[in-house]
């Protein structure tokens, strides 16, 4: 079951969202425009930013673009990825988005992940007195463990509020997810919108023939995709596409919203052309046997307990 998310017009969510994790970074303003308008054009209605990408630039050229659209689109943003969980932080991280965004109203605003050292009780009383406030309408965390979200859930309702979307990592060589976070989105109506599906560019297959990006120029990427098995995956992701003669971008993609949760990912990318081959999945319709035949490129994860015997 997907969380039956709307813009404020009342626009259904999109099944795929936009991340605008470039903008203002690797993405200049007129390659930024270029990909909102193409993503607006295909349909896209859920755009997803946060306070620290790319120092604000990202959340400031985002909220330029909204115009008369932006009763029709869900626009999020994330609070809290440095500074803690506490009530100051979230209020005042949000007010600088809140600006930049030239909006009075975010529709989502997530948690940018779990802080261990800030009771949860004030983090949620903070998302409590915006939505109250009127100046969001969705809660969301992202990064959190499964029993870090249904902690927060139990937290929440405290505040007579729910966690309404999840945002966690979730691609073909990442699937931590499908152990215990897309089971309790399922199981807990919590809709899913989750990052990086192309696996940091691994999985366009760019990197199979020598090509650069982040994977070549990011550290941290490089170590999180620097697994054998992952490169193997992304190889045989692309010849699977070149069979089909569909790009290999649109089959990872559509791959990650075939899960039967229903989760939708966040593809991005750094100019118009680039996004072309994500944005097809908006209208790929891949089949269970395909769907199978892409999951066994990579180790599905073990399950969730150790005792195996039961598993069916």
């Amino acid at each position: 079951m997907t969380h039956p998310m709307k813009s404020p017009d009342g626009t259904a969510a999109s099944r795929l969202a936009f991340g605008t994790m470039q903008f203002g970074g690797r993405a200049d303003a007129t390659a930024s425009r270029a990909m909102f308008d193409a993503c607006v054009e295909a349909g896209i209605t859920h755009f997803d930013t946060a306070h620290v990408y790319n120092e604000g630039a990202s959340e400031t050229l985002l909220g330029g673009m909204l115009g008369k659209r932006r009763d029709s689109l869900i626009i999020a943003t994330k609070a809290a990825y440095s500074g803690g969980g506490s009530k100051a932080n979230i209020t005042s991280s949000f007010e600088i988005s809140r600006q930049r965004l030239k909006l009075d109203m975010v529709d989502v605003l997530y948690m940018h992940r779990f802080d261990p050292d800030t009771d949860l009780h004030e983090s949620m009383e903070a998302m409590a007195e915006l939505k109250s406030a009127g100046r969001i309408r969705y809660v969301g965390v992202s990064n959190f463990a499964a029993w870090q979200v249904m902690k927060a859930i139990a937290i929440a309702a405290k505040f007579d509020l729910a966690i309404d979307i999840l945002q966690p990592m979730y691609n073909l060589v990442k699937r931590q997810a499908e152990v215990e976070l897309l089971p309790m989105c399922a199981d807990q109506g919590v809709a899913c919108a989750p990052y990086s599906p192309l696996g940091g560019g691994l999985l366009t297959g760019k990197y199979v023939t020598g090509g650069v990006g982040r994977l070549a120029e990011d550290d941290r990427y490089a170590a999180r995709y620097g697994l054998a098995f992952m490169h193997e995956a992304a190889a045989g992701l692309s010849q699977i596409a070149t069979e089909l003669d569909v790009p290999a971008p649109t089959l990872a993609v559509a791959w990650a919203a075939a899960h039967p949760m229903g989760p939708t990912p966040i593809i991005s990318a750094r100019s118009a052309d680039q996004l072309v081959p994500s944005l097809a999945a908006m209208d790929f319709e891949m089949d269970s046997a395909l769907y199978k035949r892409i999951a066994a490129l990579s180790p599905t994860p073990p399950p969730a307990t150790d005792r195996i015997e039961e598993q069916s």
